[in-house]
């Protein structure tokens, strides 16, 4: 499967690149729904057979968000350390680009 265009790059960094996307503990998802009816990017699915959240769209993760883990209130998901995403915002000078960016606005 292919990342759809929209979701291929986060500023400017092909998004295969960047290890940021949720986890689901199996043994805390109770199956709610939350995640899988809160989150606009598709990144989850429900499995009929297990009752629970899957993850099947990890590129699609927005890079930094972490609103699913909040509306999860069985404490299921988990994501890597934010640290990550603030190095990498270092590594690849993407304050630069975001600089450009609002110049444009």
């Amino acid at each position: 499967m292919s990342l759809p265009e929209k979701y291929a790059y986060w500023k400017g960094v092909p998004r295969e690149e960047i290890e940021w996307h949720p986890h689901i503990d199996e043994s805390k998802c109770t199956g709610c729904g939350m995640c899988i009816t809160s989150c606009g990017r598709e990144v989850f699915e429900y499995d009929e057979g297990k009752n629970k959240a899957v993850v099947v769209n990890p590129l699609q993760c927005m890079v930094g968000c972490t609103s699913c883990m909040t509306w999860c209130i069985f404490n299921a998901i988990g994501f890597p350390d934010p640290q990550y995403v603030k190095d990498l915002i270092k590594e690849k000078k993407i304050l630069s680009l975001a600089k450009r960016q609002l110049k444009q606005k």
